[in-house]
Formats: structure tokens, sequence, C-alpha cells
């Protein structure tokens, strides 16, 4: 298949940032091996899967791709020309007890994980085994298919809440989610499944790279879930009005799915096993100023309804990471500016439409 924009999704330019910035990477050690990702066809491991491919035929690693998914006809409909890579092979299954292939496994990314709010919240027991149980069938797997290398795809989640007086939570931060609320179930396997991944590297010897991920922006982000951003651009590509359902104040942060894709390769191929890195921008932004930038965005300002008055007295929720560890251990920097990484997301959506309802 030939590289070009109509069959990689229209993110070119975002692969070749990719595989300039990943320049580095010493590909004599990842050439000619093989890959398994879970959760390779979410939004994450769709950027993940795609640069990957372009990395491979920019360098020409002779590499082998496994993606695991649950329903592999809704991946091969929404995204068909990933499926036509002839590097990449469709693996049907649950992450808890899928058919283990055979061969040699070099590099593992375990990326899956239901992040959905209502799952956590309906079934917290189902989200509770999917990470951990899932966790520990992916570890058994690397263990036993000679993995050297394997990142987990965790979340600043497991901080719990953040404290008013930090403005940026790093890595050494103690807290946690509350264990006696059920809600906790995401945040609580995914310490769980860290704290896995820690003990199977030291009986199995192989490295664990362990990414504390927060929020993103970009291509192939669902416009329809949880994620405040993307409801946003949906709602300004509809007309509008964008709708703040809370009161605006909370504060986050976005990084562009191009920085992440660099981020996460750069932890599995160069960080440091059994440490933890947060990967996320540190700028911070309140969600009514979001909702105003994203309306800044289109050609026609959209107009914003913010649904709720704040609290008086009651200081803003805070998750914003501190990325000092990445940044001056691995030398990452954030690339894309979070109005750029909106309108290059807006333009994508537009260019792609069928991809607005998936």
């Amino acid at each position: 298949m030939q590289l070009n924009s109509n069959n990689f999704g229209g993110i070119i330019q975002d692969l070749e940032d990719v595989v300039y910035s990943l320049s580095g990477i010493n590909w004599d050690d990842v050439r000619d091996s093989n890959f398994f990702i879970t959760g390779g066809t979410g939004f994450i491991g769709t950027w993940l899967v795609q640069s990957l491919i372009w990395l491979n035929r920019k360098f020409n690693l002779n590499i082998r791709v496994v993606l695991l998914t649950r329903k592999p006809e809704h991946f091969i409909k929404a995204k068909k020309w990933i499926y036509e890579c002839q590097e990449v092979s469709i693996l049907k299954g649950d992450v808890r007890n899928f058919d283990s292939p055979k061969e040699k496994f070099e590099y593992v990314v375990h990326a899956a994980t239901e992040s959905s709010t209502n799952l956590n919240n309906d079934n917290p027991l189902e989200m509770l085994d999917v990470i951990v149980s899932g966790t520990k069938n992916v570890l058994n797997f690397a263990a036993n298919r000679g993995a050297k290398k394997i990142i987990y795809l965790s979340s600043g989640a497991i901080y719990g809440k953040q404290p008013p007086d930090i403005t940026h939570v790093d890595e050494g931060f103690l807290g946690g989610p509350p264990i006696t609320n059920s809600s906790s179930a995401y945040a609580e396997g995914k310490r769980v499944a860290e704290l896995m991944c820690i003990c199977y590297a030291q009986k199995f010897n192989f490295e664990i790279k362990i990414a504390r991920l927060f929020a993103f922006v970009g291509p192939f982000l669902k416009l329809d879930s949880h994620f405040a951003i993307g409801n946003f651009i949906r709602d300004g590509l509809m007309g509008g009005p964008i709708i703040v359902k809370g009161d605006g104040t909370p504060y986050r942060s976005y990084m562009y799915a191009s920085d992440l894709s660099i981020w996460l390769w750069t932890i599995l191929f160069k960080g440091e096993s059994c440490r933890p890195y947060n990967v996320g921008s540190e700028e911070p932004i309140s969600i009514a100023d979001l909702a105003y930038l994203v309306s800044s965005c289109f050609d026609k300002p959209i107009e914003v309804k913010i649904m709720k008055q704040p609290i008086p007295g009651v200081p803003p929720e805070r998750y914003v990471p501190s990325t000092k560890r990445a940044r001056e251990e691995l030398g990452l920097t954030q690339k894309v500016g979070l109005k750029e990484a909106i309108l290059k997301t807006i333009e994508w959506y537009r260019k792609h439409p069928r991809f607005l309802s998936s």
C-alpha cells in the first residue's frame, strides 16, 4: 500500500512529525520484531498503530503488528486502510482470555481499557475485571512469548482527587482514589495493574514502562463520549451552542495526539523500567475557557452556554500533570499548542465527517 493521506486517515504531516521526532531511536534494536497491541482500535491505539506502520516503512524495520480487538468487523469497517496494511494482523478476542499467538513478541503495548464513565458507574466490577484480569493475562502472554519491553498505559486518575494547592501533580504524589467508593473502580484498577506490572517485571526480567495518561485531543477522538473537549468540538461542528454541563471551573490540560504518540514510543524504547512517567500537557485551562477557545476556532464564533453557576468558596478541581520527569530524563517536549491542536482536529473532522458518529 502506498504511503498517502487517503490510506492513513488524513494525518500524514502528523505522522511525519512523529518520525522526525523519533529519529534518535536506535532502530536496529527494533528491526525484524513483532509487536502485540491491545486496545489498538481506540483513539490512542489508532494513533500508535498508524505511527508504528509509518515508522516501519520509513526506516525499513520489517516489523509485524498483531492487534487484539473484541469486534474486528467494526474496526475493519471503520479503519479499513489499517487492516489492509501488510504489517497488520487482527486477532479477535477479549483482553482477559484471548487465544495467544504462538510466535515470539519482543514488544507489547497494553492499551486496552474501557474508559467509559457509564461502565465505571453502572458496573464497577466489570471495570475492575477488565483492567486487573486483562492486565494479568497480557503480562502472562508477554512472559510466555519472550517480550523484552512492555508499555502499560495507566492513567492520571490513580492519583485520586488533586489537592487544590497542587497546581501540577507529579509521579511522587502519594494520594489515591477513595476505595470505599465504587466509582473508584477505574482508578483503583489502574493502581493495582501498575503494581502487577512491577511484580511481573521483577519476576520475569523484562522491562515494564508505565505511562500515566491525562487528557488529549486530535483526530479519531470520540466526540460523543465523556471528553469535554470532544463534546465542545462536536457542538461547534453541529453549529452550536457549545454546552458546558457544569460550572466551567475545573482545570484540565490537553496534549495533541501526535505529541502523545511521540511520548509513548519514547517511553517504550528509552524510558526506565518500573518508573512511571506522566504524559500530558502542563498548560492548564478551565473548562469554561476551553469552551470559549473551541468557539473561537470556528470561522464564526459559536455560542457558549454554561449550565451551572460556581459555588462561592469552593476551589476549582484540577487534573493537570507535572511532566518534569519525562522532560528532563527523556528530553520530551510538547510541540503542538492547544489552539493549534483544536484547529487541526476541527479541520480533520470536516474532511472526515463519517467519524463524527463513530
